[in-house]
């Protein structure tokens, strides 16, 4: 199988992947929303939303190096994931042991404090999953990490319902996702044990080099903590847990739709780190472009769909209590575009190695964020936090991109995304005229969904967005 098809072939499976895990989110999102309540889906919102601070930080940068790492030339992949491991480890239980310490001096109940301790070890799981996620990525065998998370969510499913049954309330949902999340990780640990055997290494000198390369990463995602987790915080703070929840509703359909670029970018990354050192410009480009091209196919008619569709998926998921949700969702909704074709471009700064590059873009939209947060979310709320959030990510999203021109010359072409707007503007028009009654239900939901997918790419195509030429790529064809 050549390079082509292993690209569209992890690509088609984790999307597959990806639709499952999706139905199967949503329907965790329906049962805890319609259990919990505005307030008690609020509640867990804080929860997740505060415990995730302590997580990312602890990434350090270590999911994208590992990915970099085993990707350059002559690298000894064993010694490197061990000792990544090793220090994914340490750090995992270094940050998380600090949350619920940190929120003893917060201004929370003690439930959600109880909450924040359960939480923490349920972080453990994914971020150590991380490293064999990127072994996966670089082996281009992500049908096993897909494996692995379905399972996963299927476990979460069947625990919420137990708790749901047996009336545990939030703290049983919290146990129940520490139950899905170690054996999402223990399925995938066994399945990566057909390319190494992984086991924690300490080798200093060796996490040196890593640390050399990881900080400005690990900096930066600090920087981004900053303007993607501080409106939900700050709404915790000064507002109710029901507006929390109604946030929260949303923003998590929005996390739902946003693992799909970062999963292709993982695929991308060490094709893109492997063809700029090995001086293949014109092939690093052109994956570039093709890259940019599918997330502008996948995520314009998303957006466009959403407009219509917003206000009865948020029922049809959460239910009537959530029903202001779907005005929000239309605002987030906006912020896809940005992190879907930004995705691309901060992945390829990391694949050319200029990730200082981003820090001082890191630092203004973090500041200039968090300030635009504490003026906006007193005001008006949840609305203030979306727009806010939609600046946020548009900013760093034209910053990657002028780190990638500046340093590789790639401008990328906009004629698929002027095809795929004409596409999109034509579903949504098919979609608009539809009575919106119709929507209201699983059925015309689907229908309505079926109807709008089948509009897009036969427009698309009719457009010449995509051609036979495109179709052949994924038929073995040179790339």
């Amino acid at each position: 199988m050549n390079l082509s098809s292993k690209i569209a072939y992890n690509t088609i499976i984790q999307l597959l992947g990806k639709v499952v895990s999706t139905i199967l989110g949503l329907v965790s999102l329906a049962m805890m929303a319609r259990y919990l309540g505005q307030a008690g889906f609020g509640s867990y919102t804080t929860v997740i939303n505060y415990v995730s601070f302590f997580a990312i930080i602890a990434d350090l940068g270590l999911t994208l190096v590992t990915v970099q790492m085993i990707s350059l030339p002559n690298a000894d992949e064993t010694k490197i994931l061990n000792n990544l491991f090793g220090l994914r480890l340490v750090s995992i239980v270094l940050f998380l042991g600090l949350a619920p310490i940190v929120a003893i001096f917060l201004p929370y109940s003690l439930y959600i404090k109880i909450g924040i301790l359960i939480a923490a070890i349920s972080f453990l799981f994914p971020a150590l999953n991380q490293v064999l996620i990127g072994l996966f990525q670089k082996k281009l065998r992500m049908d096993k990490a897909v494996i692995a998370e379905t399972l996963g969510r299927i476990l979460l499913v069947a625990g919420i319902y137990l708790t749901i049954i047996f009336k545990q309330g939030l703290i049983g949902i919290l146990w129940a996702s520490v139950a899905a999340a170690a054996f999402n990780f223990l399925i995938a640990y066994l399945l990566a044990t057909k390319f190494h055997f992984l086991k924690p290494n300490f080798d200093f000198k060796l996490w040196q080099e890593v640390i050399k390369k990881s900080w400005p990463l690990a900096v930066t995602i600090v920087l981004n903590l900053l303007y993607l987790k501080t409106d939900t915080l700050i709404l915790s703070f000064i507002k109710s847990p029901g507006e929390v929840g109604l946030y929260g509703a949303a923003y998590r359909i929005i996390d739902v739709l946003t693992t799909l670029p970062f999963m292709f970018a993982g695929i991308i990354l060490p094709i893109l780190t492997s063809a700029w050192f090995e001086e293949k410009k014109d092939y690093f480009a052109a994956v570039l472009q093709k890259s940019f091209d599918l997330m502008a196919i996948f995520s314009i008619p998303i957006t466009a769909g959403t407009l219509i569709l917003a206000r009865p998926l948020i029922i049809l998921v959460a239910g009537n209590d959530f029903a202001d949700s779907g005005l929000i969702l239309k605002i987030l909704i906006f912020t896809l575009e940005a992190i879907f074709l930004g995705c691309m471009f901060s992945h390829a700064v990391i694949a050319i190695g200029r990730q200082k590059k981003m820090i001082g873009s890191y630092i203004f939209v973090s500041v200039s964020s968090v300030i635009l947060y504490l003026i906006f979310i007193p005001i008006f709320s949840y609305f203030g936090a979306a727009f806010v959030t939609i600046y946020s990510e548009l900013a760093i999203a034209l910053c990657s991109a002028y780190v990638v021109w500046r340093y590789t010359g790639f401008i990328p072409s906009f004629k698929i995304i002027a095809k795929t707007s004409a596409a999109s503007i034509i579903m949504w028009l098919c979609l608009y005229f539809i009575p919106t009654n119709f929507y209201y239900s699983w059925f015309g939901l689907i229908i309505g969904g079926l109807i709008a997918i089948m509009v897009y790419f036969i427009s698309l195509y009719g457009l010449k967005g995509v051609t036979k030429d495109d179709l052949k790529i994924l038929l073995n064809k040179k790339l």
